[in-house]
């Protein structure tokens, strides 16, 4: 039997902290890769106010770092005063069309280089990551209250920029998950070892972000992992304890999704990715890497088999044991599979590949009926691509190379 589509949630209104959205959908902060020299560009602007356009309650700038030695890729945004001019067009713009516009602020940790951060790469400990790859240093404990206080001044430069919310990038095995994770976090000191200590950086970031969004009337989410994907990492019991501490801060919402890109980066977004088209677009530059991935990517990259909804069992877990506000992601392409989500119990959802393919994905579905679905088909070229070019789906494309062709098998 057909659901009744005049009793769903989803294109009422959402009041997320200060702000309220005009649906329950946000553009998640999936990276778009359209900065350039650590700062926005007129195609990034385009991309957020086509979502904006396209009927979206909220559209979501990806990961903006909260100081220099933060950011991982040029293409990536840093935020800082020179950039709030160029960030301002962009809110305007969107508010324009009737969309709220967040940002996400963290920091890249040891998945970045020296040529890029600005410095030796930091973390919870010290080592070397294979996925940039480059050794790191741990952060001392001087250091600690200046980074978390970049993650409050972060606030304010958003404020600036006229952003109606903030992200606080707390997953995928970047800073805070590197404090998280009992994999990377290897310290003897009151940061290391228990639960609590693992937690004593992410609280103190939280600290600085709640202080400054209080007083500059801004919504805070977080994006929190319910767990690493792989056994030496975070599960789900230790992940829920995490969450029950953030919800404590009295965030507006917490942002429910997995993996860790420097170890299990495909645990983040499903599905099998192309890996000689991974390689084809890295630049020569990384010549090692290019070779490698394209050879061995298949064999390197775990991989999973795409499902509609596929964080969902996990994330209900989560909806069991919280009270505050839940967004989910993972997987959503069609409008029965957002019904699911939010008859589940969940406030929000958030999408990604989806607005890829279809800027007015979310106004598609507002005129049509429950069989609405993305044309997005899972071939994960947007995410083959997005470090070295930008997020493009392979539908949106003209001229493709034989060997991208070959690979996703288009006609």
């Amino acid at each position: 039997m057909e659901k009744d589509l005049k009793d769903s949630i989803l294109f009422t209104p959402y009041k997320l902290g200060p702000v309220t959205l005009r649906n329950r959908t946000i553009r998640s902060a999936a990276f778009e890769s359209m900065g350039k020299d650590f700062g926005p560009t007129q195609a990034l602007k385009d991309y957020h106010v086509s979502v904006a356009r396209g009927g979206v309650g909220m559209t979501t700038l990806a990961y903006a770092s909260v100081n220099r030695s933060g950011v991982s890729f040029n293409s990536q945004l840093w935020l800082r005063d020179e950039i709030v001019p160029a960030l301002r067009d962009i809110t305007d713009a969107v508010h324009a069309e009737g969309a709220a516009v967040g940002i996400q602020i963290g920091h890249c940790g040891n998945m970045t280089h020296w040529s890029t951060a600005g410095c030796f790469p930091v973390s919870a400990s010290n080592g070397f990551n294979l996925y940039s790859p480059t050794f790191h240093r741990r952060l001392r404990r001087s250091e600690l209250a200046e980074m978390a206080k970049d993650f409050g001044r972060a606030v304010i430069t958003a404020h600036e920029s006229g952003f109606d919310s903030v992200e606080v990038h707390a997953g995928h095995g970047y800073l805070i998950s590197q404090f998280l994770s009992p994999w990377t976090n290897r310290r003897r000191d009151e940061y290391g070892g228990s639960l609590e200590n693992r937690m004593r950086f992410m609280n103190m970031c939280l600290g600085e972000v709640m202080e400054q969004a209080a007083r500059y009337n801004m919504a805070v989410l977080v994006k929190h992992n319910m767990e690493d994907g792989f056994r030496s990492g975070i599960q789900i019991p230790e992940s829920i304890e995490i969450a029950k501490q953030i919800e404590s801060f009295g965030v507006n919402g917490i942002v429910l999704s997995s993996g860790f890109v420097s170890r299990a980066p495909m645990a983040v977004m499903r599905g099998r990715i192309p890996t000689k088209t991974m390689g084809y677009y890295m630049p020569w530059s990384q010549w090692p890497q290019k070779i490698v991935v394209s050879l061995f990517g298949q064999y390197m990259i775990k991989q999973y088999d795409f499902e509609e909804c596929f964080f969902l069992e996990n994330a209900k877990k989560f909806r069991a044991e919280l009270k505050g506000p839940l967004v989910y992601v993972g997987g959503i392409v069609s409008r029965k599979g957002i019904e699911r989500v939010l008859d589940e119990g969940f406030e929000m959802v958030q999408i990604a590949r989806a607005l890829v393919n279809d800027p007015a994905f979310v106004n598609k579905m507002r005129d049509g009926d429950i069989s609405t679905r993305s044309g997005c088909d899972n071939k994960d070229y947007c995410i083959a691509r997005m470090y070295s070019v930008d997020m493009k789906c392979c539908h949106n494309c003209e001229n493709l190379p034989d060997v991208v062709r070959k690979e996703l098998k288009l006609k």
